[in-house]
């Protein structure tokens, strides 16, 4: 519940005593008060040159300063939690209030309510490898990006419910892991494809049937890339980009790309 105010009398003994040269903790034990209520009486006296209360812009908030501040913390340290689970935390300490209120504090806070991003799940081996691909290809000019024509093969399954999820968060951090759900290249019932793409557009896209197998990895490549190629006007000295998968890097599939000079 929000705590009782003092008196007017209370609070301009504490600034005399604050005058007089006492500190807080003498203070607090001399009027047998919180030191944090003496710290506040003294700041809001600094400020305002006086202990009066002052005009409030509308009603008393119904949460504690106390209240408010956990609100904020709980939202920011569980960025899924809902708006249900704070008003039920707020009512076991004795605070009852509605979910628009509780919106209000957080919004004030710089927290609002978004529609948590999906990105793919990576270790820490997937983040280090694909910073050391990045850091390796710093001073590559646009031109050079203009060339490369990106390819790989996809079958996406979400981590539990599909629906969307809301999370807490402040401006610019969609992105951070915590505000993201991770999805998966696994799982059964998915259909995969093949394709690829440059900064000029798309190429050709292939559904996958069946077992994906190095034969079946050139076949797709004899059919699609240079054409691909071809369609996003990359020219014949273009950089084809894959990742490390065995079928990927098959002795086969290297003799193909030497033998079409690739």
């Amino acid at each position: 519940m929000k705590n009782k105010e003092h008196t007017r009398q209370v609070r301009d003994t504490v600034v005399e005593k604050f005058k007089a040269g006492f500190g807080y903790k003498k203070i607090s034990q001399a009027l047998n008060i919180p030191r944090s209520t003496v710290q506040a009486i003294i700041l809001k006296w600094k400020e305002y040159q006086t202990t009066a209360n002052l005009p409030r812009p509308g009603r008393p908030s119904k949460l504690s300063a106390h209240t408010r501040r956990r609100l904020i913390r709980d939202a920011a340290k569980r960025p899924m939690i809902t708006l249900d689970e704070l008003q039920r935390s707020t009512a076991e300490v004795g605070d009852s209030v509605h979910r628009t209120t509780i919106s209000r504090i957080l919004h004030k806070s710089g927290l609002y309510g978004r529609v948590a991003r999906r990105k793919p799940f990576l270790k820490d081996i997937h983040k280090k490898c694909r910073l050391k691909f990045a850091t390796s290809h710093l001073g590559d000019t646009p031109n050079m990006w203009k060339k490369v024509l990106w390819s790989d093969e996809t079958k996406i399954e979400l981590f539990g419910n599909n629906a969307k999820r809301y999370v807490w968060r402040k401006s610019n951090t969609a992105h951070h892991p915590e505000h993201t759900i991770p999805t998966v290249k696994h799982g059964g019932g998915s259909i995969m494809f093949w394709a690829c793409f440059s900064s000029a557009g798309t190429g050709k896209m292939v559904k996958i049937d069946g077992k994906m197998d190095g034969a079946k990895y050139r076949t797709i490549l004899e059919g699609n890339l240079m054409e691909s190629a071809k369609d996003l006007r990359l020219g014949w000295r273009f950089v084809f980009q894959q990742d490390n998968d065995p079928k990927h890097k098959a002795k086969s599939t290297m003799e193909w790309f030497t033998n079409k000079h690739i």
